[in-house]
């Protein structure tokens, strides 16, 4: 392992900040055994598509003056930083999964990083996502097959798959996640990090999807206070995007205890299919909760899968579809077959809608033709029953994904996906309980680690709380991490 020193590889951001400026580690040094564990791990994970060593180098030893000199340095000067290979950023190659775009170069960058680039973290490479950051799980015929570091088999989840297994696997200290149903949280909870779904509007984003209430930008760490130091610097209003929210906020990276709080649970939303072991290790961390002096109450929501998902893929075939659907017949060939399925449905949905009718569509397992009127009664009925209770509990917990993972090579026009011997329909959606939040898109959702399943993957649980309080999903997040830390301590890394 090219005397790797792995205990490096696994410092938060916070902890190597500190040693940055006690002098106690450079950003060299840090970088270097970065770069090792990439060189060791990434051929059996895939998780980067693109590393830039030399450039990034060049950067640490810059950060490493500053901090030898004593001179004032950025928030995150001299930490490495892996970017989801979806975004722009001027002069690195963006392929976002796709074959299409395999030979692109940017030549501007995304509002999107602007701030992290700014920030002094040092981009040492970028991350494998599917194709258009289109699924659950993360292969693409571009980038291949991104790999769970847990379990090789089985997928880091998706579409911030490559982000997840870097981060798991000692790869990066931090890295970028988008979540549009729920991008960020699947593949925190399968790889065993921190992932956090900001509220809609707070942090900017380029268009046209800064205008898409689902659709956000977050931090992904192995620690909720590295995620809350990631999120301070992503949030804020820009220029170019109407929807961000000002004034920005700021996240304390410590917090309170939680000795009092009453806390509202539902294992299955009112419809989903929950594996064994996620529930069990689901009901562990609740009993962890209890143990900080919380008051933790089992909840019954009557959502119906039916029409929330017809909702949620009608919304979809507006925006996030038609973007791919935009690209036949001319790359019809080139598209993978989940993407081709995606571009389907848009057509489907737009025929729909012209002819005033609604449409079964078996590949996704839901209706659509939903009107924008109609999706928004759907989702309004939804918080109707949910609302209440985030006003009258601190916060809500549900598992994150309802089954720890699945095949890293799956193919969901063909694969079956089962849990508790059940086959399920819409495969995408039915082994996460994410995306019913991206409806509800004013609500902050961090997703934290749970446990392990006998495959070795892990599990996680999600916290939300009502609209725009970031504060109290990390309060909780943080009181939880510490009483069982995660990734930081050495028999819960992956052993790759």
């Amino acid at each position: 392992m090219n005397d790797l020193n792995l205990e490096i590889c696994y410092l938060s951001a916070s902890q190597a900040l500190e040693m940055f400026k006690n002098k106690t580690l450079s950003p060299v040094e840090l970088l270097i055994e970065i770069k090792k564990r990439i060189d060791d791990v990434n051929p059996k994970i895939n998780a980067f598509n693109f590393i830039q060593f030399e450039e990034s180098l060049k950067q640490a030893k810059a950060a490493e003056i500053k901090y030898s000199q004593d001179k004032e340095t950025l928030p995150l000067e001299g930490i490495p930083l892996a970017i989801k290979d979806e975004v722009n950023i001027k002069g690195q190659p963006n392929k976002n999964g796709s074959l299409i775009f395999k030979d692109y170069v940017a030549d501007q960058t995304d509002i999107d990083v602007e701030s992290l680039i700014n920030s002094g973290a040092i981009i040492h490479g970028r991350t494998t996502n599917p194709e258009f950051s289109l699924t659950s799980f993360c292969h693409s015929k571009v980038n291949g097959v991104t790999r769970n570091p847990w379990n090789l088999d089985m997928t880091p989840g998706g579409s911030s798959g490559g982000s997840a297994a870097a981060l798991a696997t000692g790869c990066t200290i931090l890295a970028t996640g988008s979540d549009i149903g729920g991008s960020i949280r699947i593949p925190a909870s399968a790889c065993g990090v921190v992932g956090y779904k900001p509220p809609f509007g707070r942090n900017p984003q380029s268009a046209p999807y800064n205008i898409d209430q689902y659709c956000v930008i977050g931090p992904m760490a192995r620690t909720v206070s590295d995620c809350a130091l990631m999120q301070n610097i992503m949030c804020g209003p820009h220029a170019k995007d109407i929807s961000s929210l000002r004034p920005a906020i700021s996240l304390p990276l410590e917090y309170e205890n939680i000795k009092g709080w009453k806390i509202a649970y539902s294992m299955d939303l009112g419809y989903f299919e929950v594996d064994q072991e996620v529930e069990k290790n689901t009901l562990l961390a609740l009993e962890k909760f209890k143990s900080l002096g919380a008051t933790v109450t089992e909840v019954k929501l009557n959502w119906k899968k039916e029409e929330i998902e017809s909702a949620c893929y009608s919304h979809y075939a507006n925006i996030f579809a038609r973007t791919v659907a935009n690209l036949l017949p001319e790359y019809e060939d080139q598209l993978t077959s989940y993407a081709l399925m995606n571009a389907r449905s848009a057509e489907v949905h737009a025929k729909a809608i012209a002819e005033n009718r609604e449409e079964f569509y078996p590949e996704l397992g839901a209706t659509l033709g939903y009107s924008p009127l109609k999706c928004a009664e759907v989702a309004g009925k939804m918080y109707s029953e949910l609302g209440p209770l985030l006003d009258q509990y601190d916060v809500f917990i549900c598992p994150a994904n309802n089954l720890p993972a699945v095949a890293a090579d799956v193919d969901l026009l063909k694969d079956p996906v089962v849990i508790n011997g059940k086959e399920l329909t819409g495969r995408d959606m039915c082994w996460t309980m994410a995306y019913p939040f991206n409806m509800l898109g004013r609500l902050p959702v961090i997703s934290v680690p749970s446990g392990f399943a006998s495959n070795e993957v892990p599990t996680g649980i999600q916290i939300i709380s009502r609209s725009y309080s970031d504060n109290l999903v990390f309060q909780a997040a943080y009181n939880y991490e510490n009483i069982d830390p995660w990734l930081q301590t050495p028999q819960k890394q992956p052993k790759i």
